[in-house]
């Protein structure tokens, strides 16, 4: 990705400086948190579907395999076929072979993170063929060259008014700064797209292992038109969305769509089995079914098992104070925010979030509004610790700790650190504070002040009070 040529602090920088990313993002997260809140509120169930969510979760990774086969078996069962992927290149392989047996030669597509993760697009325009995103906010960001900056809302970075300046110079036509009208106007522009595709291709919220149910969950209704115009659908799924059976899934759809938007269900739930019937008048003359591995297995041991729980629902993205600073194109990645950490971790190996791990307050807000309760910063923490083990942070930074560590296992030198450290700071301290330290140590004081070391420390005072309750 372009994004990955700069580094994380410089695209951080460029996004704190962006008035009108700093607007968007300001509007757009604190809409959804709101609307969170208030779903959960006159939710009284909630807590407990939030446990009970993250019970089937686990139970389901315990006998993945087990499910998956099922899915499999079911999904065959139905006419349907199914296609295991371990790597984002064999995921591409497989549909692009799909398109080419199939000629086609226009694919409409709904919104998926897991096409975004294969990088999908490019590898269908390779191909050639023309892929058209039809999600309106998927639609924008690919008129816009760009990839999306939220799991749920990929154009939160953009005001209403950036978005007509871009339709006016890519559709070249006048457009007012309206969201109806921006609707309206896309809506036109997709409509010929549906009945002219050859190959509709989906992402898949869940799929029902007991049924062989793929589960589509959309707010604008495309993805009912992409799964029953085209002639052939290509639904692509992480193995981890597999879910035992119905009734699981009701507690999942109770709690996606109050976490992610406030709303107490999603506009359309389309639910999929294979391709259309002999009596059936609409549905594709063929389905497959991508089920991609792509690191997700190996984390069934890993220390990152818990991210597969996750539901794409966004919700940590939007409390979490950095990405409401900064929105998704800064991460560098396919997924961002606090849980996008992990699943980078997962996907591109630890180091690869060496400065990432690091771009969190570890201040909780996004393992309380999780729907599964994912406990985000305690593996954002096992990365740093494992960053540092296996020498991937900076040099500078595992000397600091080293020599803090040392100096926390010798008591007496560290009583008497004190005195010295009060004696180093006195050129750089002002009004109990340390603004700015020379060399490497200014990392520390980049972008905060730290506070002097006390004239008197803790153990300083206890030892006082100890002498005078003796005295």
């Amino acid at each position: 990705m372009s994004e990955l040529s700069t580094p994380f602090r410089k695209r951080a920088a460029n996004a704190l400086g962006d008035r009108f990313l700093q607007q968007a993002l300001t509007i757009a997260t604190t809409k959804f948190i709101d609307l969170r809140r208030e779903a959960f509120e006159a939710f009284p169930e909630g807590e407990a579907l939030r446990d009970r969510a993250r019970e089937i979760k686990e139970a389901t990774l315990q006998r993945l395999d087990h499910y998956l086969e099922q899915l499999i078996d079911n999904v065959e069962r139905l006419g349907g076929r199914v296609h295991y992927a371990d790597t984002a290149e064999d995921a591409r392989r497989i549909i692009l072979e799909i398109a080419r047996r199939t000629g086609a030669r226009l694919a409409v597509k709904s919104k998926s993170m897991a096409t975004e993760e294969i990088d999908l697009n490019e590898a269908l325009l390779h191909a050639g063929v023309t892929p058209v995103e039809t999600d309106l906010g998927e639609y924008i960001i690919q008129l816009a060259h760009e990839r999306p900056s939220h799991i749920i809302a990929p154009a939160i970075h953009k005001t209403k008014g950036q978005v007509a300046e871009l339709f006016a110079r890519e559709l070249k036509r006048p457009v007012a700064a309206d969201p109806e009208v921006l609707t309206r106007i896309a809506r036109g522009e997709l409509r010929q797209k549906f009945l002219e595709a050859d190959l509709g291709i989906t992402g898949a919220n869940f799929a029902v292992a007991s049924t062989g149910t793929v589960v589509l969950v959309t707010n604008e209704g495309n993805g009912r038109m992409v799964t029953s115009l085209p002639r052939v659908h290509v639904a692509v799924m992480g193995v981890e969305k597999v879910v035992p059976s119905m009734s699981d899934l009701v507690v999942f759809l109770a709690i996606l769509a109050k976490s992610a938007t406030g709303q107490k269900l999603s506009s359309y739930t389309t639910l999929v089995r294979g391709p259309r019937g002999t009596a059936e008048l609409e549905g594709p003359e063929e389905f497959h079914l991508v089920l991609l591995d792509n690191g997700r297995v190996k984390q069934l041991a890993g220390t990152l098992r818990e991210a597969l729980s996750c539901l794409r629902c966004g919700a940590c993205l939007n409390v979490c104070p950095v990405y409401r600073q900064i929105g998704g194109h800064a991460y560098g990645y396919t997924y961002p925010g606090p849980i996008g950490i992990l699943l980078t971790a997962m996907l591109h190996g630890n180091g690869a979030v060496k400065d990432l791990a690091h771009a969190s307050s570890l201040c909780g807000a996004c393992a309380e509004a999780c729907p599964v309760k994912i406990d985000i910063p305690r593996m954002l923490i096992e990365l740093r610790k494992d960053n540092v083990e296996h020498a991937v942070a900076p040099g500078s930074e595992r000397l600091a700790f080293r020599i803090v560590a040392w100096l926390l296992t010798r008591p007496g030198l560290f009583r008497l650190a004190a005195p010295v450290a009060r004696v180093l700071q006195r050129p750089f301290a002002r009004a109990g504070s340390i603004r700015r330290l020379p060399l490497f140590f200014g990392e520390w004081t980049r972008s905060r002040d730290l506070p002097a070391v006390a004239r008197r420390t803790f153990s300083e005072r206890w030892a006082e009070l100890e002498r005078e309750a003796r005295s």
